[in-house]
């Protein structure tokens, strides 16, 4: 067992969080199957580099992009409508093929896995909409995220249970009849019921209210505190960049601007363009 509250060495097993839904995608986008990964020592603890690709046979949505972050820090990607954020994010996961590019978790190239095999490499992926269960309960829930562990997964859900406080108290009823905020927590929780080492969020925070939104962004710290590696999409750019590591900036598939939170929050250019001032 690891220090992490979270994860040990058995990894992200959750497949079921691995299912495409997205617009504009394809009957010859192909599955990858059988790739392997390979040992890649060095650098960081996540990078999705140069990355090159888009849907299918349509044309490149991302044009050299690069996004990394350290284990246990926040990297966050910000950007305007369609500047690519959660297609960056769904390469690093392996939704769509790369015909240029590579990515590297913990020391392991894994350019040429599945979803499904990346799950099990340790990565969690928190889909913007769909991502829960709505016709069970929110303890059905958190137990579908664990159901490929053969260990005993009470710790692991009461560690949910103290983040989320309010996902014990509502445990026995649908996630359906949840609020968003309270659906979120939910989507989180049953991720993290998979002991990710790399837990990636699409915009967790969309349409929820803004106390709701500190919250969350609260206990996104708390999760980060305990080692795992964050990766978040997010339109509340400058409440996320308050709280990034690392920062990335795309327009138009690309990296138009990289540095921490704070840096990014001080540049007059990306103040003007892209937070309002």
């Amino acid at each position: 067992m690891s220090g992490n509250p979270w994860q040990d060495g058995r990894g992200n097993k959750d497949r079921s969080i691995t299912k495409s839904d997205r617009a504009g995608s394809t009957g010859d986008d192909p599955v990858r199957r059988g790739g392997k990964a390979h040992a890649a020592p060095g650098g960081p603890f996540l990078i999705g580099d140069g990355m090159t690709g888009g849907y299918g046979s349509g044309a490149d949505i991302l044009h050299g992009c690069t996004l990394s972050v350290e284990k246990g820090q926040i990297a966050v990607i910000v950007g305007p409508n369609g500047a690519g954020k959660s297609t960056a994010m769904k390469a690093v996961f392996g939704m769509l093929n790369l015909r240029e590019g590579a990515v590297r978790l913990d020391g392991t190239d894994i350019t040429d896995l599945t979803p499904q095999d990346r799950v099990a490499h340790g990565m969690g992926f928190v889909p913007q909409t769909h991502n829960i269960f709505t016709s069970m309960s929110v303890e059905e829930n958190l137990e579908m995220g664990a159901f490929l562990r053969r260990d005993d997964i009470r710790g692991t859900m009461e560690q949910v249970y103290e983040l989320f406080p309010i996902l014990k108290e509502k445990r026995r009823q649908a996630a359906g009849e949840l609020s968003g905020g309270q659906r979120q927590q939910v989507a989180v929780g049953r991720a993290l019921m998979t002991q990710p080492k790399l837990l990636m969020l699409d915009e967790p925070t969309a349409g929820v209210s803004p106390i709701v939104m500190d919250e969350l962004f609260d206990r996104i710290i708390e999760v980060a505190r305990t080692g795992i590696s964050i990766l978040m999409v997010e339109q509340n750019a400058r409440q996320a960049l308050e709280i990034a590591d690392r920062g990335y900036v795309l327009v138009q598939g690309r990296n138009a601007f990289t540095g921490t939170g704070q840096e990014l929050l001080a540049d007059p250019e990306v103040r003007r363009s892209f937070l309002g001032g």
